[in-house]
């Protein structure tokens, strides 16, 4: 199992949840960050720290947001590791809790 995440990290992009990773499985794209499921050792650490609550074990990620466990694992090829906990984007308050925000996916 793996942890995976998911929309409400769109736009966020707090990186408290790096911070924790013992193997820096999150990888970061321009306003989201991804986790490598092949490096994730289910350690669970990263999912309490995220305040966007946005992490989840893939075996609970919500039936609306399945997408991202595929979304994760095609991302996490694409974008550069992310080993250090950076400045949120300064409006990440204004994005947390909005819904539906894949359309706003940077790549």
């Amino acid at each position: 199992m793996a942890y995976v995440v998911t929309d409400n990290c769109i736009k966020c992009k707090y990186t408290d949840c790096v911070d924790v990773c013992p193997v820096d499985c999150f990888y970061e794209g321009p306003n989201f960050l991804v986790i490598n499921p092949d490096e994730c050792i289910d350690c669970a650490l990263c999912e309490p720290e995220c305040p966007a609550e946005a992490i989840f074990a893939d075996d609970d990620v919500p039936d609306n947001m399945t997408d991202f466990i595929e979304l994760n694992a095609e991302l996490a090829q694409e974008w550069p590791v992310i080993s250090e906990m950076k400045p949120a984007p300064e409006d990440a308050e204004k994005w947390d809790g909005v819904e539906d925000k894949l359309k706003y996916l940077e790549r």
